[in-house]
């Protein structure tokens, strides 16, 4: 069928499961079909990045990007944008923007930045770190899995009324000194006395830092476009544990800083006058609706809201319209210490050969592996809502050897007492004692990484298919609730933007195959 049109300039690409569901690519498929369908020369007037930090990733022009937002190496793409709810570290754009403009992306002459966008810097990530060593070696708990990009200590700085805003490059050094040295003085007796770091793990922190960064940016320094110093987080030591070289972190965040003092606006202007010239705004979300600080499952959360509602407060635009792209594979993934029901048991086949092609693109973690679960997102449809659906990675599941047979679908949970849920419980101790129940699917071997019909695509993958979105919808629908059936827009059949399948049928017509 025919692309169905969005519903509103405001466009919101985000996740409904765990996180790592091929939401980048999405934002490109986004901007081509716009530019198919508009009279407009330039129908796209910004991505913006909506919230976390640098702690969610996608691949643009061959480089992993953390920061920047998707939509970087499309020219035709007015504003790279930076909403209020981000925490950003001004050395992470330099590291990001560097080598893509070396590779001829224009990149820094389009970066937008809200003056509202909170400043984050080492004195986060050491926290984040001390966070960590704390949980593991005086709780003993397990590793918790952060990306140790100061994320949390950076948005703790803001509902602790502590922040600092991008908006300070544009001041004098010596007021940004001043909180700097504020924001290190609060951050270095927390780590000593609260988080109770020893010496040796204090030291090692910069060991961590600078070999994370180091490897992170090879490429960069091997290229010649940054020195291996500029990765090199020991000079920003003190002369004895718990101490900072403060006038270097000073000099060096605000050198990186007011260097981009240009690109420092009020956004809110910048976005009205997108909307009232009838140009779209696409919102690209770090995380997942599973992962959001409120409805997801603490401590396996991230520190900001993930969800379309975090547009308008990021942005800074009035409540109105949205047209929403839920995004998730067609199996399932997680990092981190997640209850994972669905999870494939070790050795299973198709599980270790998922693991071959399943790290994040943050931290190069090792993902878990598991068969679709649509009771999430079908929960996440019923109280977050989505006019779209995008499947992502179908072309994965093939089973080309014969050796699997079948394909499952979690459909709901069972108790031991047998009480089935078709929604998933708020309560961990609810949620951890229960048994997926699945249905079981027939595989297909054909290779469909080349189709970019549906109805190219062998019956079994069609039905699958199907399958999956009706199984979503009887979660969202339960209990005779209705929700706006969502169009299945995109279905990824591989890595590259061009391997994506656009004439899905009608969801009415979807449904007859399942």
């Amino acid at each position: 069928m025919a692309l169905t049109p969005f519903t509103s300039q405001l466009l919101a690409d985000v996740g409904i499961s765990m996180g790592d569901e091929g939401k980048g690519r999405v934002v490109y498929e986004l901007i081509a079909e716009l530019k198919e369908t508009s009279s407009l020369e330039h129908p796209v007037a910004a991505v913006l990045k909506v919230n976390g930090g640098a702690n969610s990733g996608h691949t643009a022009g061959g480089l992993k990007l953390n920061l920047l937002p998707a939509g970087v190496i499309d020219p035709d793409i007015e504003l790279l944008a930076i909403g209020m709810g981000v925490v950003a570290d001004p050395r992470k754009f330099w590291w990001e923007a560097k080598p893509l403009e070396a590779a001829g992306y224009n990149v820094i002459a389009r970066l937008a930045i809200d003056e509202r966008t909170m400043v984050s810097d080492l004195c986060h990530r050491l926290l984040d770190l001390a966070s960590e060593n704390y949980r593991v070696k005086v709780l003993g708990e397990d590793p918790r899995g952060s990306t140790g990009r100061g994320i949390t200590p950076s948005y703790l700085d803001e509902v602790g009324q502590l922040q600092i805003g991008y908006g300070a490059f544009r001041g004098e050094k010596s007021d940004y000194a001043a909180k700097l040295a504020m924001r290190a003085d609060r951050a270095l007796r927390t780590i000593q006395h609260v988080y109770q770091v020893s010496a040796e793990d204090w030291y090692g922190f910069f060991d961590t830092l600078t070999q994370a960064e180091t490897r992170a940016n090879a490429a960069a320094v091997e290229q010649g476009i940054f020195s291996a110093e500029e990765f090199d987080f020991k000079r920003f030591l003190g002369s004895e544990p718990f101490t900072l070289n403060l006038e270097e972190l000073t000099n060096v965040y605000w050198e990186a800083g007011s260097a981009l003092s240009k690109q420092v606006i009020d956004l809110r202007e910048r976005m009205l006058l997108a909307l009232q010239r009838g140009q779209s705004i696409v919102g690209e979300f770090g995380q997942s609706y599973w992962l959001d600080k409120r409805h997801g499952f603490a401590p396996n959360v991230t520190a900001s809201h993930t969800y379309s509602p975090e547009f308008f407060q990021s942005a800074g635009l009035p409540v109105q319209p949205i047209h929403t792209v839920g995004c998730c594979k067609a199996y399932d993934t997680k990092v981190g210490t997640h209850i994972f029901l669905t999870q494939f048991p070790d050795g299973h086949p198709l599980g270790e050969r998922l693991k071959h092609i399943e790290f994040g693109t943050s931290t190069g973690r090792q993902r878990m592996v598991g068969w679709f679960d649509a009771v999430e997102k079908g929960d996440a449809l019923r109280f977050g809502g989505f006019e779209d659906l995008v499947l992502n990675k179908l072309d994965a599941l093939t089973d080309e050897t014969g050796e699997l047979g079948t394909l499952k679908v979690c459909t709901h949970y069972r108790a031991a007492d047998g009480t089935e849920y078709y929604e998933v419980p708020r309560e961990d101790r609810v949620r951890r004692a229960l048994e997926p129940v699945y249905t079981e699917l027939p595989c297909w071997r054909e290779d469909i990484s080349g189709v970019r019909k549906f109805a190219e695509l062998p019956a079994n993958a069609q039905r699958y298919v199907a399958f999956c979105v009706k199984s979503l919808l009887t979660v969202a629908e339960r209990n005779g609730h209705q929700v706006p059936q969502p169009n299945l827009r995109y279905i990824g059949v591989g890595p590259d933007t061009a391997q994506i399948i656009r004439d899905v049928p009608e969801t009415k017509e979807l449904l007859k195959l399942a």
